[in-house]
């Protein structure tokens, strides 16, 4: 060998030889009684955000409110109360007027109380014919025609008992009483005109409780909820503050393309009234990907990973990789949150639990 590839060899020796001494070993600086490792680090980002909050308009209602109507036909004979009356419950309203309601009502009572004296009648001689029948003076078959006559006239009765009833119902429905306190929203038939069965004839509300419906777009009901409290703006003066109100329904999504849906907000009581534009806001929450820098990932037999700083010392953290975006890497990891610092720089000189400072 000569004295020139002997000191090549010993060279490269050298090399080698400052080369494992430079490589980091895997024991934890700690162990070592290392300095801490300078390092380079970033935050994770993601978690979850809300996004921009949407106003949806819609139109204070009483929470309470019927639209009233004759069961039967006539002509509008009598209207007891005007326009923004209020009312109890059970009192007079109106009054149709049908000539047919009485006199069938009084025919009905009529043929019940006849077939009831016919009834008693019959009890009374089949009572006789059965004390004769004792005696043998009337047959079997006679007292058994008897039976049968009184049990016809029975049954007779009970149905001219629910003609009577029918009858008195439909007069009664003549009458249109108020079903709860409340307010004269609006009257819908004038007097003397003629009204038909199941007609509008005026609508009543009630002064306790309001609410707002809204409709909204169908990706929207991912984002409310029953009981979530929702801020409610007045259209007609937008400086005032908003009322809070809690939504009380949530219509299910249907099968209809860019269908809207209702969702029933409810008001606080004395706050807007009824018939009040308004806006109801919702801001629906969106979740953000948690991403981590490119360089910060490494890949290993065990799968990708990043090291994250937690009080100066540093702990390897898996992590599945779902895109690039950019200079960024969206992971899934349960153990990494938005705030956590990971390092991106000087991942090979530090190994789990070592030391080190951030720079």
């Amino acid at each position: 060998m000569n004295a020139s590839r002997y000191r090549a060899i010993v060279s490269l020796a050298a090399v080698l030889i400052l080369s494992v001494s430079g490589c980091k070993s895997s024991e934890p600086a700690s162990d070592q009684g290392a300095a801490p490792i300078t390092v380079r680090a970033a935050e994770v980002t993601g978690g979850q955000t809300e996004g921009v909050s949407l106003r949806f308009s819609g139109i204070v209602r009483a929470a309470q409110r019927a639209t009233l109507t004759f069961q039967v036909s006539g002509t509008l004979r009598e209207r007891a109360v005007e326009l923004g009356q209020t009312v109890k419950t059970g009192d007079l309203l109106a009054r149709v007027y049908n000539p047919a309601l009485e006199p069938a009502r009084d025919s009905a009572a009529a043929r019940l109380e006849e077939l009831r004296t016919q009834y008693d009648q019959a009890k009374r001689e089949w009572e006789r014919s059965r004390q004769l029948h004792e005696r043998g003076v009337v047959s079997e078959q006679g007292l058994e025609q008897l039976a049968s006559r009184r049990d016809s006239l029975k049954a007779s009765m009970a149905t001219a008992e629910a003609s009577l009833a029918e009858a008195t119902r439909l007069l009664q429905e003549s009458e249109l009483r108020a079903p709860f306190d409340g307010r004269v929203e609006a009257l819908l038939v004038e007097r003397d005109e003629f009204v038909a069965s199941g007609q509008p004839v005026m609508r009543l509300s009630s002064p306790e409780g309001r609410e707002v419906e809204v409709r909204v777009p169908a990706y929207m009901l991912s984002h409310v909820s029953l009981g979530q409290l929702l801020p409610v703006w007045s259209v007609q003066d937008r400086n005032h503050p908003p009322e809070t109100g809690s939504i009380v329904e949530i219509a299910q999504s249907g099968g209809v393309r860019g269908e809207l849906h209702p969702v029933l907000v409810s008001l606080p009581a004395d706050t807007l009234e009824p018939g009040e534009p308004v806006e109801v806001g919702i801001t629906p929450r969106e979740t953000v990907a948690t991403t981590v820098p490119l360089l910060a990932v490494m890949k290993s037999n065990g799968g990708a990973s990043v090291f994250r700083v937690s009080d100066g010392t540093v702990r390897r953290v898996p992590v599945n990789v779902q895109r690039i975006i950019g200079e960024r890497v969206v992971v899934d990891a349960s153990d990494l949150t938005a705030g956590d610092r990971v390092v991106y720089a000087g991942m090979t000189r530090i190994a789990d639990g070592d030391a080190v400072e951030v720079r």
